[in-house]
């Protein structure tokens, strides 16, 4: 990974908040660090914290996407022993500076408690894909040393913003390189856009160079010709999905060699028991696909038996969603993404895409080990996403 950044274009910036736009866009069309609404960044001016809004992607994010929010009230809240994430997102709005804004990241609290103008936040593939291998953890101790802060994964929200307040009060941030949240992503941040900008270049490249020479292939099934699938068994999985999700749905097919070979392991269940790429991704994914070898009917049958026993299992009040899988792996075939529409179904599609690109190459590295499966309902059954699901059902 090379840095894009243009010390020309740059001269162009003449503020800080468009000089935080240029680095955000640049940060947001790497896909291999952002992924449809992932990832967020900052900037601090006068007392305001300026963090990306919700509803914004930071490859085509403006100065209208990042609303300001009084920086003293988000370190406040920072020392705070709790507050739930729907209080939380309240107090952030009323301390923003226009209330016609955006709602503020849910890691705004963690941007205004890192001590830097400038702060990055990505969800690196590379990065991601190491610490999601059984020594993830001491693998990037070994590839990053004492300079690096690592963090063990905690739910996206208060809770993270108030452990890593509490695990950096005597932390001197000037010596760090960044932020690893381990099963998460990573930080970077300094006073110059610029080079917070390269630290996450730099960070994220090195992981790259070690999975180059760490995770070569070794027993990759790759098939030199696709296996075409018929238009009856397409119509069938489309039928047979609609009906599950209530809507009808669109499909696209990934048949890649890669997803043609990953699709052939024979122990999907056991990688797929173990998380998703990074959390938020199982809102879009649902946590594990449907498994399709000959028999559609089948392999959504023992899909929907085990959602409903995830749910069963991990369930308090939370109202269940439905039962519809958002991606199938087809055996020797590939995967197809399943979307209420075609903007939905192309974001799943890119999720998945590199999905699989992270747990083939941590299957030569030990395995795929993310998160537990508590973890992953608790992000999905998030009491934000929650509480937007009860008012469209009263």
């Amino acid at each position: 990974m090379k840095s894009t950044f243009s010390n020309n274009y740059a001269t162009k910036c003449t503020t800080d908040l468009k000089m935080r736009v240029y680095t955000s866009q640049l940060l947001g069309k790497d896909m291999n660090l952002v992924l449809h609404g992932g990832g967020n960044t900052s900037v601090k001016i006068d007392g305001k914290l300026y963090v990306k809004g919700s509803g914004w992607n930071l490859d085509t994010i403006e100065e209208a996407g990042f609303p300001g929010v009084d920086l003293e009230t988000l370190i406040d809240m920072a020392k705070l022993d709790y507050i739930s994430d729907t209080d939380m997102v309240a107090q952030q709005r009323e301390a923003l500076e226009d209330k016609s804004s955006p709602n503020p990241s849910i890691e705004a609290i963690l941007h205004a408690i890192i001590p830097f103008k400038y702060v990055d936040h990505t969800h690196a593939d590379a990065v991601v894909t190491i610490s999601n291998t059984p020594e993830g953890e001491k693998r990037l101790k070994e590839l990053y040393g004492s300079n690096m802060l690592l963090i063990d994964y905690v739910m996206p929200g208060f809770v993270l913003a108030k452990e890593i307040y509490e695990q950096t009060k005597d932390v001197d941030w000037k010596s760090l390189d960044g932020l690893i949240l381990l099963n998460h992503g990573v930080f970077s941040f300094d006073d110059d856009a610029k080079i917070a900008y390269e630290k996450m270049i730099a960070i994220v490249n090195k992981a790259e160079v070690y999975l180059q020479e760490n995770a070569v292939s070794k027993e990759l099934r790759f098939s030199k010709s696709f296996c075409k699938l018929d238009d009856s068994f397409k119509d069938e999985l489309k039928s047979e999905v609609s009906k599950l999700r209530g809507c009808d749905i669109v499909m696209r097919f990934g048949s890649s060699i890669e997803a043609v070979s990953f699709s052939n392991f024979d122990n999907l269940d056991d990688i797929f028991k173990n998380g998703p790429l990074t959390p938020e991704h199982v809102i879009r994914t649902k946590p594990f696909p449907a498994i399709i070898a000959d028999n559609i009917e089948e392999g959504l049958s023992a899909f929907t038996s085990r959602y409903k026993k995830y749910f069963k299992t991990h369930a308090k009040d939370e109202i269940m969603l439905d039962l519809a899988p958002r991606y199938a792996i087809i055996k020797g075939v590939g995967f197809v993404a399943l979307g209420k529409d075609k903007k939905e179904v192309d974001i799943i599609f890119d999720i998945i895409s590199h999905t699989i690109s992270a747990m083939t190459l941590a299957q030569n590295m030990g395995g795929w080990k993310s998160l537990s499966p508590s973890d992953i309902f608790d992000m999905e059954y998030w009491e934000l996403e929650q509480a937007k699901l009860a008012k469209a059902v009263s």
